[in-house]
């Protein structure tokens, strides 16, 4: 074999590996939306959880605040008790599949909430009914794209769009996210109406170790078209693997859970 035989058999070898280089290279960097999204929801939610936590609303020209325990199996079962401020302590809100209820103690009943309350305001604050027991709507109800990247807080993150299915039950018209490349949790989140106008802002921070998983513990909603509006919910505590079952998540426990 000649000289510049060999050569030209080497450069072709070599051009080759580069070739299937960067096509491997062009896989790696492909990237799931959907899959982020999922893993997202998974991080916060657990498979069966129990936590503690505190919500403060505030408005300007008055604040109140909150404090709550909830019990969650998978996607489908979440009960969530107030246990401050005296006037709201005793109320229950449980979902069950595709019903929700809400127990009043001063009356005594249990009442449905029917899926056109679903997206209004849970006990007066920035989040709606949705936002505490649906947190798979995101995964199910859109379309994800990666849209970009960014550094949030010293994270790199992708930026996820999401566009609603075509008769989705659903308000929003648009959803943004920006989720931990690495960490896969939620750092900010930006909600559109239907004519793709900003409406509401979520941030997260203050990431600490729950139970055996790091998460922002700190959220906050703000309402963009409502200057001074805003949610801030912290969470105290969670155990991400409580022995529960869906005969916990009923009517009965609503009026006896503590």
């Amino acid at each position: 074999m000649s000289l510049s035989t060999a050569m030209r058999i080497g450069l072709t070898a070599l051009l080759l590996v580069a070739l299937d280089a960067g096509i491997d290279s062009a896989g790696a960097q492909e990237v799931d939306a959907r899959e982020i999204v999922r893993r997202a929801n998974d991080l916060a939610r657990g498979l069966n959880s129990y936590s503690t936590a505190s919500m403060q609303i505030e408005r300007p020209d008055w604040s109140r605040e909150m404090s709550m325990k909830s019990w969650s199996l998978g996607t489908e079962y979440y009960l969530i008790l107030i246990t401050a401020p005296a006037r709201d302590k005793g109320q229950v809100f449980l979902k069950r599949e595709n019903d929700m209820w809400s127990w009043v103690p001063r009356v005594q009943r249990a009442i449905k909430i029917p899926p056109s309350m679903m997206n209004q305001s849970w006990m007066g604050s920035d989040f709606t009914n949705n936002d505490l027991v649906r947190v798979d709507s995101l995964v199910i109800d859109y379309i994800q794209t990666v849209t970009g990247e960014e550094t949030i807080h010293g994270y790199e993150t992708y930026r996820i769009e999401l566009m609603p299915l075509p008769e989705a039950p659903v308000v929003w018209g648009r959803v943004v996210l920006w989720i931990a490349k690495t960490e896969y949790f939620m750092l900010r989140a930006q909600y559109y109406d239907e004519d793709g106008e900003l409406i509401n802002r979520l941030t997260a921070s203050e990431v600490k170790l729950m139970d055996d998983r790091e998460i922002p513990t700190r959220l906050v909603m703000e309402d963009v078209k409502k200057p001074g509006h805003r949610t801030i919910m912290v969470t105290e505590s969670v155990d991400f693997h409580i022995d529960v079952d869906d005969a916990f998540f009923s009517q009965q426990q609503m009026r006896t859970v503590r």
